[in-house]
């Protein structure tokens, strides 16, 4: 694991710590025994995802509290939704509704509580509909679309899914699945959150088993695995779900995300904060494109 990756975790778990007020004692022990997971496990493939996965099962623990950002989730839902409709209408009054949406689903990833700096989300939904993605494969992604029999949508955070829902309604294929996450970690989204803001009503849904921030393999459910392995073409929203798969070049995924941090600006060689929508496909088979190589990241990145 990147050193700044390290840092990062540590500053995301003094945050929620301090947002649920720990009691010292119990703080401390937290962060001690995070600490020593990371170091334990950091020169084998752990994955930041992963170790958020631990942080929110000892916070939760010690709070007893199921869902750490329930309120947070919750407010934001409501927030994208109460701007749905207008959304909706400048999609669609675009001259491309596709590519449009597609930057409006890119603009609503700045809304993650993980990493430690704040957003605004109302500045990045200004300027979305004429934000040039840092890396564009979206034509790749509309034609893909079109030959594709089952589509795999994976989805991210709270908030963020309203526009996902608008992107997804442009998309108008008659096999699309999307997920969530298996149960709750920061503010990403479940099967209730899917449900509240209508996912289920033009999409199949459904859940990858595991309560990490990411789509990690080897930790979902079987039922999902089936439904990944069947996917003919991967939609995959955030920083998070890049994570779990950026060694996964056998399958067409098209990552789509707003770039949060250094290690993953400098990895994909664009600068932070950038929005992107490129497909593994086309990366892989011409690194010289960009800087981002998956087989060296995997090996090297520790």
């Amino acid at each position: 694991m990147h050193t700044n990756c390290i840092k990062c975790l540590i500053l995301q778990a003094n945050k929620l710590l301090d947002k649920h007020r720990i009691h010292d004692e119990d703080a401390r022990d937290i962060i001690v025994r995070f600490r020593l997971f990371i170091d334990e496990h950091k020169n084998n493939n752990l994955t930041a995802p992963e170790a958020a996965c631990l942080l929110h099962r000892m916070v939760k623990k010690v709070t007893n509290t199921n869902d750490l950002y329930a309120r947070e989730k919750n407010d934001y839902n409501n927030l994208m939704l109460s701007f749905e409709e207008n959304t909706r209408d400048i999609i669609s009054r675009s001259d491309d509704p596709f590519r449009t949406a597609l930057r409006f689903a890119l603009a609503g990833n700045i809304i993650d509580f993980g990493p430690p700096e704040p957003f605004d989300v109302f500045k990045a939904l200004s300027a979305a509909a004429q934000l040039q993605p840092a890396i564009d494969h979206s034509r790749l992604l509309y034609k893909e679309l079109k030959k594709a029999s089952t589509v795999l949508y994976l989805g991210d955070n709270a908030g963020e899914i309203v526009l996902d829902k608008l992107f997804i309604e442009t998309i108008k294929h008659p096999n699309l699945w999307f997920a969530t996450r298996g149960g709750n970690v920061i503010n990403d989204i479940t099967l209730v959150d899917a449900k509240k803001v209508g996912i289920d009503k033009i999409a199949h849904v459904i859940s990858n088993g595991y309560d990490a921030p990411s789509t990690i393999l080897d930790r979902c459910s079987d039922e999902f695995r089936k439904k990944f392995e069947e996917a003919d073409i991967i939609i995959s929203k955030g920083q998070g779900n890049l994570e779990g798969l950026i060694g996964n070049t056998r399958k067409k995924i098209f990552f789509l995300l707003m770039v949060k941090c250094d290690v993953i600006a400098e990895m994909i060689g664009v600068k932070e904060k950038s929005t992107v929508a490129f497909f593994n496909q086309k990366v892989a088979s011409k690194p010289e494109n960009h800087s981002l190589d998956f087989q060296r990241y995997t090996v090297s990145m520790n």
